[in-house]
């Protein structure tokens, strides 16, 4: 039995069983080699198979395609004899190695080895055979050893992935009959044996989307095609064998034979097609017109708040709209021709503006609108013709019908700025209204009545205006200063119908007009949310301006007054849910209640009286910046006042004082500040004062001794910023900043009036209210935030709400005697964000089923009524 096991490990026995591992390895050698040095020429071959599968012989010549096939043929044959040369068959012992490699301690090695010394005694004999033994045990775990395929060091540009992707895209839209056809460029091939064959293919424009056809694959009879279908026939065999016959490119002059290989053409008419010769075909096509595009005017012209035109419009097309554009003439016919229009106009073009195409979805019908400003356009408000125009991809256009009606745009309801507004499109519409325009300029700054103009920096600036057009004018006015004026008129008409944002009652006015006015034309949601913001910040200013006031009244009575039994309060919550409501009910569409709410909230703010908490002791350091503040305010309105009031006096000397608009700051019969020589008060009336000017009539003014008053002005601001509380908060914080902008822009006004420089002066100070109003608002909100905090109820002062008491949540009684949030609670962008998720939550918690059915029961009451 030992012997036969002996027997049975030997080396020869065990080699031979591992016969077929070793063939198999031997036969992965060999794909190796084969794969290593014939990989250039497989890559070669499946180049050429996807070329032949896609047709690319057929788009080429036949000296291209000789020439490839020439070039690919020796290419083939010497990767061939390279990888032939370079090849070596695997023999047995190389099999061998590669196996016993992959086996641990290399047990076919070891089967093949000899003793060194070739030893008698038995114990060496029998060790060499259990080693020999353990060798042939590990030796048949072999198992065949997998070719390593991997070429990417002699393929270092993945040539051979971009041939077999090549054979993958030909599989996918090529054809494999395809190469056949190959044969038929060889003289005496296949193709001539078989005949003649021909290929076409009808290609419509791209702007069509439709897909392109395979001729071969149409039956006889007719083909509808779009006009501009690009035909495309190719003819193989014998040239003359078949010829193209056509009717529908209608081509003249020198034509290609119609025997020609390639016969390419465009329908352009209905006709036919006939292929004449063995296997010829006809057809009849008839050609799908492209008609002219539409497009038409769909409804009135609309203006917004801003001025902006809206002009509705539809068009179609047969496949899709590319392009259009509205074009605007003047109607000179319909022209009203008197005033400044009655001069013969300079020439000037039309108005060309692109009509809007649709972001995404079909072009081929559309309806959109035209949304244009032409407020800044001479023919603003004039007849004027329109024409749309829409053009499709073919180039065609279409033009609606012209349509008459007055250019819309913004419309000023101040008086001055109206007239300047008109004066400068009297000046755009011909150079020769030069001196119409400023005479009317001079008659209306020429002793201006009280209210005409808000501010100082207005008059002044019209003066400017005026003076320099008069330069221009008297050396022959040019296009470009005529440009220069008018856009100096158009922001002085700007500035002059939006008013001082100081004058608190003016500008709610305009704002209620405004908002009364978008009700009318149908603003759009962005439109009333910004009128209602305006409003609001409105109406804030309007508030604080009366509650000022009242505070003076009563500081001058010695007491604090008594309102009548039946005077109503409204705090600033009730304002602001009426103005809520308001911008409600707009954005529903509900206009007419929307203008009656808005009529309701203009009486109240007529009538209202503010309520605020009385001073029942001392007042509180809030306070009393606050007075200090607006003190300061009106001293700097009476030294901006006597500034302007000496540089209008340089401008006109002979001038009489005292009568003209804004005249707080200089003697005269209406002044209330100092007189003219520095030394009357200017609070005389009559005789007194008209003296005082009379006498004084041609001194000059005395400017230092405004500009020690601006710096002494400017050091008590210093004073009360250094004493303002609020330190700390960012309302607080904002405030002095505010005040320090005031400080700087009043050290500028010193300085421009130590150096006679009124305009700049009046700049400066202008700056300087612009900043003192901003701190106070500033001022204001941080006390606001501080009596919210509770910081107002320790020091024993009232609160905002005329001391009412709170209820246990810490809010104010409403006017109604219902209980309202803290004041500016719900004011800023995010408010309808903030109601829609307080609704959302009072919706989750009512179809909580766990709840009480209490809590739920008042959960959709709360729904009910909101």
């Amino acid at each position: 039995m030992g012997s036969t096991a002996i027997s049975e490990r030997s080396p020869e026995t065990t080699l031979k069983r591992l016969g077929w591992v070793i063939g198999l390895t031997r036969a992965g050698m060999l794909s190796e080699r084969l794969t290593r040095g014939f990989w250039p020429l497989w890559s070669l071959l499946l180049v050429i198979a996807a070329a032949l599968m896609l047709g690319l012989h057929d788009t080429l010549s036949v000296e291209v395609v000789w020439g490839a096939a020439v070039l690919s043929l020796g290419a083939g044959l010497w990767f061939l004899w390279r990888g032939v040369r370079g090849l070596r068959w695997p023999t047995r012992a190389e099999a061998l190695a590669r196996l016993d490699a992959t086996l641990p301690g290399r047990p076919l090695q070891t089967l093949s080895d000899q003793p060194a010394m070739r030893a008698q005694d038995d114990p060496a004999r029998r060790l060499w055979q259990v080693h020999q033994a353990r060798m042939a045990a590990r030796a048949r775990a072999a198992r065949p050893v997998s070719p390593d395929l991997r070429i990417s060091r002699l393929d270092p540009f993945g040539l051979r992935h971009m041939a077999l992707l090549a054979l993958l895209v030909a599989l996918l839209f090529g054809s494999v009959n395809r190469v056949g056809t190959v044969a038929g460029m060889a003289p005496g091939g296949a193709a001539q044996a078989a005949g003649p064959v021909w290929e076409g293919w009808l290609e419509p424009p791209a702007y069509t989307g439709l897909p392109t056809r395979y001729l071969n694959d149409q039956p006889e009879g007719t083909l509808e095609l779009p006009v501009g279908t690009q035909v495309t026939i190719r003819l193989y065999g014998e040239a003359g064998a078949l010829s193209v016959s056509e009717t529908v490119s209608d081509r003249v002059g020198e034509l290609p034979p119609a025997s020609a290989p390639v016969q390419d053409f465009t329908v352009a008419s209905d006709g036919e097609v006939q292929l004449i010769g063995p296997g010829g075909r006809e057809w009849q096509i008839a050609v799908i017109p492209d008609r002219a595009p539409q497009v038409e005017i769909t409804g009135p012209p609309e203006t917004s708040g801003r001025g902006e035109m809206s002009l509705p419009f539809a068009a179609r097309d047969d496949y899709a709209v590319t392009g259009g554009e509205a074009v605007i003439s003047l109607d000179l016919g319909a022209v009203e021709r008197r005033h400044g229009l009655r001069a013969e106009p300079e020439p000037r073009e039309d108005i060309t503006a692109e009509i809007p195409l649709p972001i995404t979805g079909d072009r081929a019908e559309f309806e959109e609108v035209l949304i244009e400003d032409f407020s800044q356009h001479p023919w603003a408000h004039l007849p004027v013709e329109v024409t749309l125009r829409a053009e499709d991809a073919a180039g065609q256009t279409g033009a609606a019908a012209v349509a008459r009606f007055d250019l819309p745009a913004r419309r000023f309801f101040d008086p001055a700025a109206a007239a300047v507004a008109e004066m400068r499109r009297d000046l755009l519409w011909s150079r020769e209204n030069a001196g119409r325009v400023s005479q009317i300029l001079r008659a209306i700054s020429h002793r201006p009545e009280e209210g005409l103009f808000r501010s100082e920096t207005s008059y002044l600036r019209l003066r400017v205006i005026l003076r320099r057009l008069e330069n221009y004018a008297a050396h022959d006015l040019s296009r470009a200063q005529r440009d220069e004026i008018a856009a100096a008129l158009w922001d002085l008409a700007i500035l002059l119908e939006e008013g001082d944002l100081g004058d608190a009652l003016e500008r709610l006015r305009r704002a209620q007009d405004r908002l009364s006015e978008a009700m009318k034309n149908g603003a759009s949601d962005e439109e009333i949310a910004r009128l209602m913001q305006d409003l609001r910040e409105a109406t804030q200013d309007y508030m604080r301006e009366l509650a000022r006031r009242d505070r003076e009244e009563r500081d001058g009575e010695d007491g604090e007054r008594q309102l009548s039994e039946n005077a109503m309060q409204l705090n600033q919550n009730d304002l602001q849910r009426m103005m809520d409501r308001i911008q409600e009910l707009m954005e529903q569409g509900r206009m007419a209640e929307a203008q009656q709410a808005l009529e309701e909230l203009q009486q109240l703010l007529d009538n209202m009286q503010i309520a605020e908490g009385g001073a029942q002791g001392q007042q509180s350091p809030g306070q009393e910046a606050m007075e200090g503040l607006a003190d300061t305010l009106r001293e700097q309105q009476g030294l901006s006042d006597e500034a302007f009031r000496d540089l209008q006096e340089q401008f006109n000397p002979n001038a009489q004082s005292g009568q003209s608009q804004g005249n707080e700051g200089r003697s005269g019969g209406d002044g209330r500040g100092q007189s003219h020589d520095g030394t009357g008060s200017g609070e005389g009336e009559g005789q007194e004062g008209q003296q005082g000017a009379e006498g004084q009539q041609g001194a000059e003014p005395d400017e230092g001794a405004l500009a020690d008053r601006q710096e002494a002005l400017r050091r008590e601001l210093e004073r009360q910023r250094g004493n303002m509380p609020g330190a700390g908060t960012q309302e607080g914080d904002a405030a002095r900043e505010s005040l320090d902008r005031a400080g700087r822009a009043m050290e500028g006004a010193e300085e421009a009036l130590r150096g006679d420089d009124l305009a700049e002066a009046i700049d400066r100070q202008a700056e300087a209210m612009e900043a003192l109003r901003e701190g106070m608002r500033n001022l204001d909100e941080a006390l606001a935030q501080q009596q919210q905090n509770g910081g107002q109820g320790q020091q024993g002062t009232a609160d905002a709400d005329g001391g009412q008491a709170r209820d246990p949540l810490g809010r104010n009684p409403g006017s109604r005697g219902l209980s309202g949030s803290e004041d500016e609670l719900l004011q800023g962008e995010d408010v309808y964000r903030r109601a829609r998720d307080l609704l959302d939550e009072i919706r989750r918690r009512a179809g909580e089923s766990d709840r009480p059915e209490e809590e739920r029961e008042y959960l959709r009451r709360l729904l009910d009524r909101f």
